[in-house]
């Protein structure tokens, strides 16, 4: 049921930076339309002594790793101790959590990575919510529009939300595993605790201490 999908029972809040840009909202994806703003609001509240602001609109943590080949657009936030491995593209309206890793030729957009979130290996998150400790295998992405343009509607069942939202990756609860090559269609929504199968095809709800391997095949996972 989609009432399984919402902030409380998907992410820990505790586990953010962010936490003030999910409240008073019912489910992850409402957050997207304000990313920006938020990440303006709350650099200017940053310490200089824990953040380096290098550019306009972005501010990273002086405990965090750069390597010299990462391209960082603002706004954009990186919190302490993450890292941004070579070749890694962030372009704009990203939260990288403290203790993420944003990998190689790894693309963000209009993302929050929740702390210990890892998107280590050409991967493409755009307009999506990572939760705590979250990873994505090697080449796995949110595929954020669908082909017809038309907004996105988040499925579960016969139950249905419409988003009012044109771009909308995935949600991926906290200690989601997303196995390589997998693409994560528009309106994506993992529960905590979820495995994707390796080069899945997922689209809709998947439920939290679950297992994809298809479509057809989404089990519990044995206690």
């Amino acid at each position: 049921m989609i009432k399984d999908y919402t902030i409380d029972n998907m992410l820990d809040l505790t586990q953010t930076i962010a936490a003030d840009l999910f409240a008073g909202k019912t489910y992850p994806w409402e957050v997207l339309p304000e990313i920006g703003d938020f990440i303006l609001k709350l650099g200017a509240t940053l310490s200089p002594d824990e953040y380096d602001h290098p550019a306009e609109d972005v501010w990273i943590a002086k405990s965090a790793t750069i390597a010299p080949t990462a391209s960082i657009t603002g706004p954009v936030i990186i919190g302490k101790d993450a890292e941004i491995r070579q070749c890694a593209f962030i372009r704009g309206k990203a939260i990288v959590g403290e203790g993420a890793v944003v990998g190689n030729s790894t693309e963000l957009k209009n993302a929050v990575l929740f702390n210990k979130v890892q998107v280590p290996h050409y991967n493409y998150v755009g307009d999506s919510v990572l939760g705590y400790r979250s990873h994505m295998g090697a080449g796995s992405i949110c595929s954020n529009v669908k082909s017809d343009k038309k907004l996105v509607v988040v499925h579960d069942g016969d139950e249905h939300i419409e988003t009012g939202v044109k771009k909308f990756g995935a949600m991926l609860g906290d200690f989601v595993e997303v196995g390589c090559g997998s693409v994560l269609n528009p309106g994506t929504v993992i529960g905590r605790n979820s495995n994707i199968y390796p080069l899945s095809p997922v689209r809709g709800c998947v439920p939290a201490e679950h297992i994809y391997k298809t479509r057809d095949e989404i089990v519990m996972k044995k206690k």
